[in-house]
């Protein structure tokens, strides 16, 4: 027991010291993390009835565009190129969405929604309507776009590479 204790007071220890802010951003962002992962589960729970995943379903929301390629839409999803492509290539094969020619570039195909993959997108939409709506009422519209306005501007920060290296 005393050895454990020990290794416990070392970890503490060693701790870097944050500031208050620094704890209450550390606090903001193990937070993020879980509510991302509620999130994907709660995505794959109203895709399922759809035969598709979070991800999947990402990738159909984006292909109803037409005018983005594979990278445009990681970019835009903030994922890896080859996942999405990955992702993209399964899609296709199940004719849920189909590449096209890009004018701006020979090839770099862009990524298109097929017919049916805008009647699965729908059906995850309408669940997705319900269940944000059921959410949503549990906070006002100000409390929301003040959690999205902070989130955003830490996307844009780590985006831009501030505060990349501590």
């Amino acid at each position: 027991m005393d050895e454990i204790q020990n290794r416990q007071h070392v970890v503490k220890q060693n701790r870097p010291g944050r500031s208050v802010v620094g704890d209450a951003f550390a606090a903001f962002a193990i937070t993020a993390l879980r509510l991302a992962g509620h999130l994907t589960a709660a995505g794959d729970r109203l895709a399922k009835p759809a035969g598709q995943t979070s991800a999947r379903w990402q990738v159909l929301a984006a292909a109803r565009r037409g005018d983005l390629s594979v990278a445009q839409i990681a970019r835009t999803l903030g994922l890896a190129r080859q996942g999405v492509q990955r992702l993209a290539d399964v899609l296709a094969g199940e004719g849920l969405i189909a590449y096209a020619d890009n004018p701006q570039h020979q090839r770099a195909k862009l990524v298109r929604l097929t017919d049916e993959g805008a009647e699965r997108l729908g059906v995850i939409e309408m669940a997705q309507a319900g269940w944000a709506d059921g959410l949503g009422a549990a906070f006002t519209p100000a409390e929301l776009d003040a959690a999205r306005a902070v989130m955003a501007r830490v996307m844009e920060m780590l985006e831009g590479g501030e505060a990349a290296g501590g």
